[in-house]
């Protein structure tokens, strides 16, 4: 179109026009009608020819496309506690906190960017819904799906928590309809995505082929862009196994080089990759200095025609060039929007230049999109009543983040406390220990200056509704279980202890012997290898979940209460709640 409106500027003004008559006081009018009709029909065609022949020559300007991009969005329709820390500017040796986040805010940030662009696309690399605060998760995280969908979102792969719920799930995410157990509960039918999901490397083992669609192409200026979409091949190892049951999951690189081919025969030479894994990077959240991770590798091995990589996963905030391709990633909780500007050549028709630049959603700054606003009213209208319901207090803010030396927390500590209480009674389950997973407590529960814990806090400690299991395991298989926890040993998971358990660990020693059976104590008694202890955990690990394969093999199972219901209990009866001494694991070196 643009070509099309230079070309007829070029068009001289001063030629005459083909239904132009001549000046009819002219003596000569007839003929001079003839005539100049003629004449303008002449220069008509010579300037059309000429517009023609250079509307088929290429262009010398390229094209412009910005992509909007957002991962890790947990369905935090509302700005999360804490917001995003940042490199205070005036000293980077300290860090700040910006209030930043939420749906209302995100969408106009959203819509101010891409008015100001010709070419713009707004897309995500996973775990957009899963982990969510008690608005999203009450409703199985269709609000937040509604809310993206309002925003523009066009395409987003598949992150390990769109799984939670398993495969079913994740397609009425897309598809729209009521929940098979919990029905309708909003205002208004449940619609679906408008967006696409995208799902490259996830495969249904009977069929051989992708789940979902495994990659997308979107024309801008007639220069095809293809985006391809998937999660981290590791998903099996991040979700509760019935959620993946009879699915595969394939290498990233392996998965995206075997795409190029198929998309270079559609004419397309733009590719960006969403991928839901990601890095460590050491910077602000516009820098990239010693980045680390599983995507360094990963983007090395993809194919040269991929030109663009927009990761996710690891919840940290990223502008990178790894092995000369652009990557980025975008914190967390919709705390951050990166914009990515990039230049398309129209011969080659391929990314001839990539920048970005991550955005924070400032709640100061963005005002609320009022459509956003109204929508969640309406969804508050049927959970707020229960959100705000007061469960007790704390003494002071209760951390989930862990004790740097031995992986312990101050609420890892009591959410333990709070499953084994809920399942220690002979007919709950009869526990004397109980061990939770640390990627199962979601959000510290803050001491507000004014008001109770509620039960919307509890919620967002504990999002999954993992029901409790309560397993008859021997010594050695307790031993065993926490062994596993080095599974990956640069990222150990360590599980949190109820109160009269503990044990120490060596980090420097060899697989299998980290923890020392001379220190695995119950009530001041050492463990017996051979004894049976009654053990809780939840659902998502009594499968296997995280790679605690160990308690498949746990007898006598007895499934209890809901996680997030055990510690709302745990609250209302030992209020003031106050965070504890850490001294259950231990470290020896």
């Amino acid at each position: 179109m643009r070509a099309e409106t230079f070309c007829q500027r070029q068009v001289p003004c001063s030629a005459p026009h083909p239904d132009r008559e001549s000046d009819p006081t002219s003596p000569r009018k007839g003929r001079g009608k003839v005539r100049t009709a003629r004449i303008a029909i002449a220069v008509l065609a010579a300037s059309l020819w000429s517009c023609t022949s250079a509307h088929a020559q290429t262009p010398t300007s390229p094209v412009d496309l910005t992509l909007l991009a957002i991962n890790d969005f947990h369905g935090n329709l509302r700005p999360p506690p804490g917001g995003i820390s940042i490199d205070d500017p005036a000293d980077r040796t300290k860090k700040i906190t910006v209030r930043a986040g939420g749906a209302e805010h995100m969408a106009t940030l959203v819509a101010q960017l891409r008015a100001a662009k010709q070419n713009s696309v707004f897309v995500a690399a996973g775990d957009l819904i899963g982990a969510s605060p008690f608005l999203s998760a009450m409703f199985h995280d269709e609000p937040t799906i509604e809310s993206l969908s309002m925003m523009g979102l066009e395409i987003a792969s598949v992150g390990n928590h769109e799984f939670d719920e398993g495969l079913a799930e994740l397609r009425r995410m897309q598809n729209g309809g009521c929940h098979p157990v919990d029905h309708c509960q909003g205002s208004h039918p449940f619609a679906g995505a408008t967006f696409r999901y995208l799902a490259a490397s996830t495969i249904d083992i009977q069929t051989g082929q992708p789940v979902l669609p495994p990659y997308e192409i979107k024309t801008f200026d007639g220069i095809p862009v293809g985006f391809i979409g998937l999660t981290l091949k590791g998903t099996p190892g991040l979700v509760s196994p019935p959620g993946v049951a009879g699915l595969s999951f394939k290498d990233e690189a392996e998965t995206v080089n075997a795409l190029i081919p198929e998309l270079k025969a559609k004419g397309v030479e733009a590719i960006v990759v969403l991928i839901h894994e990601g890095g460590f990077p050491t910077g602000d959240y516009n820098e990239c200095p010693g980045i680390s991770g599983p995507i360094v590798e990963i983007v090395k091995k993809f194919d040269r025609a991929v030109d663009v990589v927009i990761s996710g996963h690891t919840h940290r905030a990223y502008t990178c060039e790894i092995d000369g391709r652009l990557v980025t990633s975008g914190d967390k909780y919709g705390t951050l929007v990166t914009s990515i500007d990039l230049k398309l050549d129209r011969t080659t028709r391929d990314v001839i230049s990539a920048k970005a630049n991550n955005l924070i959603v400032r709640t100061d700054t963005y005002a609320a999109d009022p459509a956003q606003t109204a929508l969640l009213a309406s969804y508050d209208k049927v959970a707020g009543p229960i959100a705000n319901r007061p469960v007790g207090s704390v003494t002071e803010t209760l951390s989930r983040m862990p004790n740097p030396e031995t992986g312990e927390s101050p609420l890892g500590d009591v959410v333990a406390d709070a499953h084994l209480a809920a399942t220690s009674a002979e007919a709950l389950g009869g526990a004397v220990i109980a061990f939770t997973n640390p990627g199962g407590i979601r959000a510290d529960i803050v001491k507000r200056s004014e008001g109770p814990v509620t039960y919307g806090d509890v919620f967002a400690a504990q999002p999954f509704r993992n029901q409790l299991v309560t397993l008859t395991l021997t010594g050695a298989q307790i031993k065993a279980m926490l062994e596993q926890q080095w599974l990956d040993p640069k990222r150990p998971r360590i599980l949190q202890v109820s109160k009269g358990f503990s044990y120490a660990w060596n980090d420097s020693a060899t697989s299998g012997s980290r923890v020392a059976a001379e220190r695995m104590m119950l009530n001041g008694q050492k463990i017996d290898p051979a004894a049976n202890y009654r053990v809780t955990v939840n659902q998502f690990m009594s499968v296997g979940g995280d790679g605690f394969t160990v308690l498949k093999g746990g007898l006598a199972p007895q499934v209890g209460v809901y996680d997030v219901d055990a510690l709302d209990a745990w609250f209302k009866i030992n209020s003031p709640v106050a965070p504890g001494m850490l001294d259950r694991i231990g470290k020896l070196n």
